[in-house]
């Protein structure tokens, strides 16, 4: 019998779907979260990737490891060496939650996270996803009930990603070995600037949201007077240059390649979550 997935981040975004999505396939799960939240249908365990001795418990019975960082983190290398390290070492197989645009540098820090796993000599899979459409309901949600999206992206174009999609995505490279050793640049099916994302958003929630550029400093201002750190909103900020210089722009048929269907359209995200935006 096949071990168990272990999924990391489990009450986030994408791993609460990455559930999900094993569980359909009849996968035995364990949710790995420093809260130990309770998840339908997986083993719930206590995780933290800054204590090492939360290793051991989570690991065991394990054969396969999906691993994503938590938001605020502006150190992956520090935070993700040490477990996919520890899950290397039993021979466990390991899906890594990376971030587009970062194969063609090998400074990045999320690259020498990359680089760190293909060298440990264990099967893995690299998942770099676009900007998440859910960061709409999300992150940016709060902006959004007042009707506006402010970001310095300029007039620069993004492929959304559902969540869904990049979750479903990880399970088929958690559920197989035909993608073993292979990066896949997961995003949306076309290309939309954010006022042309705004309309949709407006169509789905019935009101007004309109999109508002703004230049970094006001972005980061913003970003303290909700609460998050200085250091992780200058982060945020500056990766926002890929979308104004076009980056994100990229268009791929990787979830169709990993998935066996396109991915969701955002005026499919954004119909599916029009209660939330519409609050």
């Amino acid at each position: 019998m096949a071990g168990k997935v272990l999924v990391l981040g489990a009450s986030g975004t994408v791993g609460i779907e990455v559930l999900r999505a094993l569980v359909k396939k009849g996968e035995r799960v364990k949710a790995g979260s420093r809260r130990g939240t309770p998840v339908a249908d997986a083993e719930v365990v206590m995780f933290d990737y800054r204590d090492c001795s939360t290793y051991g418990h989570a690991l065991d019975g394990v054969d396969r490891i999906c691993v994503i960082a938590p938001e605020g983190h502006l150190d992956p290398v520090a935070l993700l060496k040490p477990i996919i390290q520890a899950a290397a070492a039993r021979g466990i197989k390991t899906v890594l939650m990376s971030v587009i645009g970062v194969g063609g540098d090998d400074d990045p820090p999320h690259r020498e996270v990359e680089l760190f796993l293909e060298k440990t000599g264990a099967q893995f899979v690299i998942i770099r996803a676009n900007w998440f459409a859910d960061n709409f309901h999300g992150q940016w949600l709060e902006s959004v009930r007042h009707g506006t999206i402010a970001v310095p992206a300029a007039d620069g174009r993004t492929s959304f990603i559902d969540a869904r999609d990049v979750a479903e995505g990880a399970a088929s490279a958690l559920t197989g070995d035909a993608f073993n050793g292979q990066v896949f640049d997961l995003t949306g099916p076309e290309a939309l600037s954010y006022g042309e994302a705004a309309a949709i958003l407006s169509q789905a929630a019935g009101r007004p949201i309109v999109y508002t550029p703004v230049d970094d400093e006001t972005f980061i201002g913003l970003l303290a007077d909700a609460g998050i750190p200085g250091d992780y909103a200058r982060y945020l900020a500056r990766r926002f240059q890929s979308v104004r210089e076009g980056r994100a722009a990229i268009v791929t048929d990787d979830v169709e390649r990993l998935t066996g269907r396109k991915p969701r359209t955002f005026e499919t995200y954004a119909r599916d979550h029009a209660t939330a935006l519409a609050a």
